[in-house]
């Protein structure tokens, strides 16, 4: 039996869901994640999308304030009605991008919606501290890649009296969306091989004064098996973060299209690009990422400054095409995203890991890849005793 996971005074399946935008991961599906008593995760950004009414009141909206708003009322439904569904059990959590415009007030929400833990990636979360100080209570779990990005990230947050409540140590080689690298020859860097961050990241916290256990370590990235999980928690471990097989879960909140095409795509249909965020992506290649390939070249060389972004509500920090930046992507991220999360196949941008998943191209259940990534017993040997 695997050791739980303890945060702010929870006793946890070690079992996290990782966020996933846009839409992607939502109250169903982290709400049911945690009603089994893990970490289930909202993914923050444009929650909108799943509410009929909020977008009728934006989607030809010019006015950026609006859009924003409307994501914050978004969030908090789909906060409310996560914690409705998990029934006082597990944990909520909210993924916030520091990458993304908004970020500071999606924190504030998710603390003010009762959410139990705030985690941050894309980006340094150096101000994180501070934008929850009115909120002990909220678990703070930075999303980081490797030992040097933890160490800086702890030495800063010492200087404020506070130490991260767990840490998400995300491989930017086997994870999907959004990757810990600079660019895309960088995501399988020796630097953030597990067993080499885990250890370096133990002998940081000595030299700290931290005790190993002070801050549990939760890699993520290309775990699909309970063999990897059992051989992770050798290493020193204390839980897992798992995203693309959640998503492709019975409770996912995607349009059942959306979980077909990250089911049935082939290691050779997985392609790592630039995305509009100056970040390496990983993504299935779908009709509009092959398109999109065969031009990046050529729409790179031509990236120009845009009059202002093509949704009116600059949802980053830093856009490749609004931004005219050459070395990013160029094209508008949300809404291929959205056109994902619709079950789009021609114009969608759908999000992947880079592993086979745990029951091959089978819609299941979470609380079979649950039991399968604790316990080692696939469905039908479970059925069969």
């Amino acid at each position: 039996m695997l050791a739980r996971l303890n945060l702010q005074g929870k006793s946890l399946l070690p079992i996290v869901q990782g966020g996933m935008g846009v839409g992607v991961s939502a109250h169903r599906l982290a709400g049911t994640v945690a009603r089994h008593g893990a970490v289930g995760t909202i993914a923050s950004v444009d929650l909108r999308r799943h509410h009929e009414d909020l977008m009728q009141q934006t989607q030809r909206s010019r006015v950026r304030a609006e859009i924003e708003q409307a994501n914050l009322v978004a969030l908090d439904r789909e906060i409310t009605a996560a914690l409705r569904l998990a029934d006082g059990h597990g944990l909520v959590s909210v993924n916030v991008m520091r990458a993304v415009s908004q970020y500071a007030d999606y924190v504030r929400q998710a603390c003010e919606s009762g959410a139990g833990a705030i985690t941050m990636g894309a980006g340094l979360p150096l101000d994180l501290p501070e934008l929850t100080a009115d909120y002990p209570r909220v678990a703070l779990i930075p999303i980081l890649s490797d030992a040097r990005g933890i160490l800086l990230v702890i030495k800063k947050w010492m200087r404020k009296h506070r130490l991260p409540d767990a840490i998400v140590i995300e491989h930017p080689g086997y994870a999907g969306g959004h990757l810990g690298a600079a660019t895309v020859q960088d995501v399988h860097e020796p630097k953030f091989e597990f067993a080499r961050v885990l250890e370096e990241t133990f002998e940081g916290f000595k030299a700290l004064g931290i005790e190993r256990e002070r801050i549990p370590l939760i890699p993520a990235g290309g775990i699909n098996t309970h063999a990897k999980v059992k051989s992770l928690f050798a290493l020193g471990a204390s839980a897992v973060q798992v995203g693309t097989p959640f998503a492709v879960t019975e409770e996912g909140d995607a349009h059942p299209q959306y979980k077909r095409v990250l089911a049935d795509a082939r290691p050779e249909d997985i392609v790592t690009f630039m995305s509009v965020a100056g970040l390496p992506a990983r993504a299935v290649r779908t009709p509009f990422v092959s398109n999109y390939l065969r031009r990046e070249a050529t729409l790179q060389a031509h990236a120009k400054v845009q009059r202002h972004c093509t949704l009116w509500w600059d949802c980053l920090v830093q856009c490749g095409l609004r931004d005219g930046i050459a070395l990013a992507g160029q094209f508008c991220i949300d809404n291929h995203l959205a056109a994902a999360l619709k079950g789009d196949i021609k114009h969608g941008l759908f999000f992947r890991g880079a592993e086979s998943l745990p029951f091959g191209n089978e819609i299941r259940p979470v609380s079979d890849l649950l039991h399968y990534l604790l316990e080692g017993v696939l469905p039908a040997q479970a059925e069969a005793a």
